[in-house]
């Protein structure tokens, strides 16, 4: 009984000190799980629609049409994004010192610049920083890391308080011709029990993405697999990053029968050229990658998804936890409700307490009055 009220009081007013937060993470994460099919709808309302045609043009062709059209030698090229659909665009970032991120977008068939954006003000990336950081920066991200870790406690405290466990079919009902207080606690205990699982992924995974300073060494350290090391170029003081053609055709070389999904580009002297691959098998563009050196073209590392340590598949597997893709389709759906269910609990526990709150102060105004009479 002692442990089952340590576990109550520190569900209560664990969920009432980070409700407000886990409730704005919780609802943008609902609006990310969807984020590429909703950027996606969004980017064609902005730019129109791209007609799907037999031929592509070339990376190469794309950039020297960019590069032209953007002249100003401020701007230099970080990443590129090639097209995972048929109808889908190009897009390619270019950073300038102190400002936000311009994007480009290509259309991937004849090479036309459909316009440009600036990235952080786009309505999914306001989103995303929202649920990453509150818009708040490294403090944002603390605290958001923060309320994650005691979310993951709310979850394992409200398993362990679910009065399902003495009797299981009443711990899934809600009785709705009851009085408000009792259909209020049964609401609380049935979305908190049904989603108890999902929102404990969702809230680790979130953690340790908020503290991966912190969280990495010890997710290898326990799987016992060797830390990867940041691949860098060696300077070569007067020598110009190699021809990108042939840092393709060396990534290519490097990880065979894998298609070209992204291209990251060196922005500063010390940083390498890293091509995201893609294996036929495989749903996301970012687990295998190829490093090579900016001046050289050396290959300094490859990551081959088909042979990864534990500790690596351990990392990627926090994606699909976290967003829900694990199971397809089903599941994303799925993590829509997930995302809404802090606030459904936030609601329903600041009800329950307004209750015991309101109880206790009447307890306490009549015991008042009867010493008063005595």
């Amino acid at each position: 009984m002692k442990l089952r009220h340590l576990a109550f009081q520190l569900h209560r007013y664990l969920g009432l000190a980070a409700g407000l937060v886990i409730m704005v993470v919780g609802l943008t994460g609902s609006l990310l799980v969807f984020e590429e099919e909703i950027s996606h709808f969004l980017l064609e309302l902005q730019f129109g629609k791209i007609v799907p045609q037999q031929q592509q043009v070339s990376v190469i062709s794309v950039i020297d049409r960019v590069k032209a059209a953007y002249p100003d030698p401020n701007l230099n090229f970080s990443f590129l994004g090639l097209p995972q659909e048929p109808d889908e665009a190009i897009h390619i970032e270019l950073q300038s010192p102190n400002k936000p991120t311009l994007e480009v977008i290509v259309n991937p068939y004849t090479g036309k610049i459909l316009g440009d954006r600036l990235r952080e003000y786009a309505i999914m990336s306001v989103i995303y920083n929202l649920h990453y950081s509150l818009l708040a920066g490294d403090t944002g991200i603390a605290i958001a890391g923060i309320a994650a870790l005691l979310l993951f406690i709310l979850c394992i405290t409200g398993i362990f308080l679910w009065p399902g466990w003495r009797k299981l079919i009443p711990g899934f009902k809600i009785k709705w011709n009851a009085h408000i207080k009792r259909t209020n606690f049964d609401i609380h205990k049935v979305a908190g029990i049904i989603t108890a699982v999902f929102l404990a992924l969702t809230a680790f995974t979130g953690f340790c993405w908020n503290f991966y300073t912190y969280a990495e060494p010890v997710i290898y350290a326990v799987t016992f697999s060797p830390k990867p090391v940041e691949p860098l170029s060696k300077l070569i003081p007067g020598k110009s990053p190699i021809a990108l053609a042939e840092i393709l055709q060396r990534a290519d070389a490097a990880l065979p029968g894998a298609a070209i999904t992204y291209i990251g580009f060196p922005t500063s002297p010390e940083a390498v050229f890293m091509v995201g691959k893609k294996f036929p098998e495989e749903k996301e563009v970012w687990r295998s990658r190829v490093y090579l050196d900016q001046y050289t073209g050396e290959v300094l590392h490859v990551r081959n998804s088909r042979s990864l340590p534990v500790g690596e598949e351990v990392v990627d597997a926090f994606n699909p936890l976290h967003y829900g893709t694990f199971g397809g389709l089903p599941t994303r759906i799925l993590y829509i409700f997930v995302g809404f269910a802090p606030t459904i609990l936030f609601v329903t526990g600041f009800v329950m307490w307004r209750y015991r709150y309101r109880s206790k102060l009447s307890s306490s105004y009549q015991a008042t009055n009867a010493d008063f009479r005595a």
